[in-house]
């Protein structure tokens, strides 16, 4: 079942607060977790995350900015939604009223996985197995998947994928009591990590 995101931190503290505030604390029953790394951020991730920005989007952008974020440019152009990054340049979006899935104002409302093209099919299936959540939506754009059909969080899954560079600095974190912890490759070559 997933239980929630690892995120490599250099400042552990900092970005647990940055996140704690960032989410209002609304995360879907999702744990976020920082893991200390010495290594420093490297290219875009191949995982982030989606917060709410509810109907004062532009109050939302500016409370974030002034927790530590930042605005980013990776070539969205544009878009209905704002890119941001958190204190350690991890990119995440605040999406505008009435983006298409959105189920909650505020608070996280998608974990995004880049999915190359040709592992569109086998992606969601393996984490619909590992996950224990269930497609919603299936698009050219790619697939969303919930734990309910009315869960405020969703786990979006589509191209572009984003060149893989070492380890994924945020991962998908499974609970399931069948395997020993540790962490493990998916079929695209991304990072999630099992505890028991």
């Amino acid at each position: 079942m997933l239980t929630g995101i690892v995120i490599d931190a250099l400042d552990v503290t900092r970005m647990d607060r940055f996140w704690q505030e960032a989410a209002q604390g609304r995360t879907g029953g999702l744990r976020l977790r920082f893991a200390a790394t010495a290594t420093p951020k490297a290219g875009k991730n191949r995982l982030h995350l989606d917060l709410a920005g509810g109907p004062d989007w532009e109050a939302e952008v500016a409370r974030l900015l002034r927790l530590g974020a930042r605005r980013v440019d990776i070539g969205q152009g544009d878009v209905p939604w704002d890119v941001l990054a958190d204190p350690e340049g991890n990119e995440f979006c605040v999406l505008r009223p009435g983006h298409p899935g959105v189920l909650a104002d505020s608070g996280l409302v998608a974990i995004c996985l880049d999915v190359a093209e040709e592992d569109r099919r086998a992606q969601p299936a393996f984490w619909q197995s590992r996950a224990d959540w269930h497609a919603v939506e299936s698009h050219d754009w790619g697939v969303r998947l919930r734990r309910r059909p009315t869960s405020p969080v969703s786990l979006v899954m589509g191209p572009p994928a984003a060149p893989k560079q070492g380890r994924n600095r945020l991962r998908l974190e499974v609970t399931r009591r069948d395997r020993e912890p540790g962490e493990f490759l998916d079929a695209g070559g991304n990072e999630f990590h099992v505890t028991g």
